[in-house]
């Protein structure tokens, strides 16, 4: 959380990890923290999904007193569709894990 947060604050730059494109930057590092956030707390995944959608809107309003940063609605967005997206993966995962067993 500390690293995105960090990426998230910083003046862009071009030897930033990026996938190119800003909303997908967002949805894959929201995926991510749905994912781990699935791993440490499954009983509590809305909780914890809601927790992370949250924080998305506190880095948006952190990037508003940035010079470099804009905050943006679609951004928050991006960091939704990538928490549901994450948490899709994790109970896929799951569910490929369990049939295993």
């Amino acid at each position: 959380m500390l690293i995105l947060l960090a990426f998230s604050l910083m003046p862009p730059s071009p030897s930033m990890p990026s996938t190119g494109w800003d909303k997908s930057n967002h949805m894959l590092g929201f995926a991510v923290l749905a994912m781990l956030g699935h791993a440490a707390w499954p009983r509590h995944r809305w909780a914890m999904l809601a927790g992370l959608l949250a924080y998305g809107g506190l880095i948006e309003v952190l990037q508003s007193f940035t010079p470099d940063r804009f905050a943006e609605w679609g951004d928050l967005l991006a960091d939704g569709i990538g928490l549901l997206v994450g948490e899709a993966c994790a109970l896929l995962l799951l569910r490929g894990h369990v049939a295993k067993e």
